[in-house]
């Protein structure tokens, strides 16, 4: 039951339909036992791979994750990633923008935090609220105090994706690696986990109104997503639709991804000097003493 990271990435150039891209599939586990097995395993992957990472220190790894309400995005990031050191991670989670944050360009915010070499950032969403829920709300555009005299204004979402683009190839040539993934979940999926969160008390906090009013976009959330996926995913920043409405196998499948990319690097731990050999017996025997 082996995961092929391929067949969940966007290639270049590929237009985007997700009509066609499954929201379930055959799960890549026959048992709880086993998903936890499975899981674990790759948990200590990853946590051996970070220290390599962190030691090498030639890369850093950026993940971002966006998704519908309720795609599964805190509990992924929760499970996945729940064996790294936390001294070299950080998660940020980017919500309604500040006062402060809408007085610059929309890369500004996300930008100050991007990992730096040795370490894995993660975006709980991202920039590319920019170019979904800006687009499907756009009182939210308005908001942002762009000047009304700009040429081609109206191609502001061209715009945003070339931007997006070369920030990312910029990022690539500099030794950040870059997984997005959009965690693909079904309308009546999302309607379950809606209701569980109310009738469930001590999952109330997570739902709000807003949920709701949100959920009569989906259509057009859907169209924001396939454009956005359509036009960003690249060779050095590949986007990966992960089936979402089985949480467990969404695990999988986005642990087995960040292990083949940090595979991939062919990182290692930085190698000793004759002469510092040399130093290191010697202080050795100092305390054998």
């Amino acid at each position: 039951m082996n995961i092929n990271s391929g067949d969940f990435r966007v290639k270049e150039g590929e237009k985007v339909a997700l009509k066609k891209w499954p929201t379930a599939v055959t799960p890549f586990y026959r048992s709880k036992e086993q998903y936890q097995k499975s899981l674990a395993e790759h948990v200590e992957g990853l946590s051996a791979l970070q220290s390599v990472l962190y030691a090498d220190n030639r890369y850093a790894l950026l993940l971002i994750f966006q998704g519908m309400d309720a795609a599964g995005k805190d509990s992924a990031i929760k499970h996945v990633m729940s064996g790294v050191n936390p001294q070299g991670c950080q998660v940020f989670s980017f919500k309604h923008p500040s006062a402060e944050e809408l007085e610059h360009d929309f890369l500004w915010r996300t930008t100050r935090a991007l990992p730096e070499r040795g370490r894995i950032g993660i975006f709980n969403r991202s920039y590319y609220e920019e170019v979904l829920i800006v687009r499907v709300r756009p009182d939210i555009l308005r908001a942002e105090g762009i000047p009304d005299d700009l040429p081609g204004k109206e191609d502001v979402w061209k715009d945003r994706y070339r931007s997006i683009v070369h920030l990312e190839r910029h990022l690539y040539y500099n030794g950040t690696r870059i997984i997005k993934f959009f965690l693909h979940l079904s309308k009546e999926e999302q309607r379950r986990r809606f209701l569980k969160r109310i009738d469930e008390p001590q999952k109330n906090w997570k739902f709000s109104a807003a949920d709701v009013a949100e959920r009569k976009l989906w259509k057009q959330y859907m169209k924001a997503y396939e454009a956005c996926l359509s036009a960003t995913t690249t060779g050095a920043a590949p986007w990966y639709i992960v089936p979402a409405d089985d949480k467990q196998n969404a695990r999988l499948i986005i642990s087995r991804v960040i292990l083949d990319t940090l595979e991939g690097l062919k990182m290692s731990y930085p190698g000793v000097s004759a002469r510092r050999r040399r130093e290191l017996r010697s202080m050795r025997g100092l305390l054998a003493k």
